[in-house]
């Protein structure tokens, strides 16, 4: 099975996980797979949890990406793959893992994923969700103090100290490797639209 790869990427709270969702969800039923690159964040057991919390997490360092890039490697072979599984709550891997077989699209999405070249070179179509920061900032907030577990006060101090940096030097320079600029992310369905269309050929629609 020829397996066509898509990355797509944007700052935190972009909605590229709202435009990989849709795009996926519309495409005819088992032809399309979802990653996310958050699955791949490093377990790090020797530290504890004051250690972990503390962490980088926007740093390219803190991904083992090099898994992933294998992972897509095998299923472009035609392999199955077990995919980690991350809980943002604890800050590790959790010890179930999904399996994955092949299917004519794979959807790659996170922050940092056109960020790394020998992950970028897999991707036959880059997709970068592109909304103001503003925006993009209580999307964040909202979805970490109510889906992660976390207050507001360590959401504000890993703003300023690692997410607002990581951003200006790893993911938005990133932005010159799309194919395709989707402004406003979900919202924008035309542009949605677009690239179902295009996929729903190579899916066998």
């Amino acid at each position: 099975m020829s397996v066509y790869v898509v990355g797509v990427a944007g700052g935190t709270g972009s909605g590229k996980s709202t435009v990989a969702r849709a795009i996926a969800e519309q495409l005819p039923s088992g032809s399309a797979t979802l990653i996310e690159h958050d699955s791949y964040y490093r377990d790090q057991p020797e530290l504890d949890y004051d250690a972990r919390a503390a962490l980088n997490f926007d740093h390219p360092s803190a991904l083992e990406t090099e898994l992933l890039v294998a992972h897509l490697e095998a299923l472009e072979r035609g392999e199955s793959v077990e995919l980690p599984s991350y809980d943002f709550e604890t800050h590790r891997r959790r010890p179930e893992r999904r399996s994955v077989t092949p299917t004519a699209v794979v959807i790659v999405e996170g922050i940092l994923v056109f960020a790394d070249a020998a992950l970028r070179q897999h991707f036959a179509l880059k997709l970068f969700v592109d909304t103001d920061a503003d925006i993009r900032v209580f999307r964040r907030v909202r979805r970490d103090i109510e889906q992660r577990g976390r207050t507001f006060q360590s959401v504000r101090e890993q703003y300023y100290s690692t997410v607002r940096p990581m951003h200006l030097e790893f993911v938005e320079p990133s932005k010159r490797f799309a194919d395709l600029v989707i402004p406003e992310g979900g919202e924008n369905r035309v542009a949605i639209e677009l690239v179902v269309s295009r996929l729903r050929g190579i899916a066998g629609a």
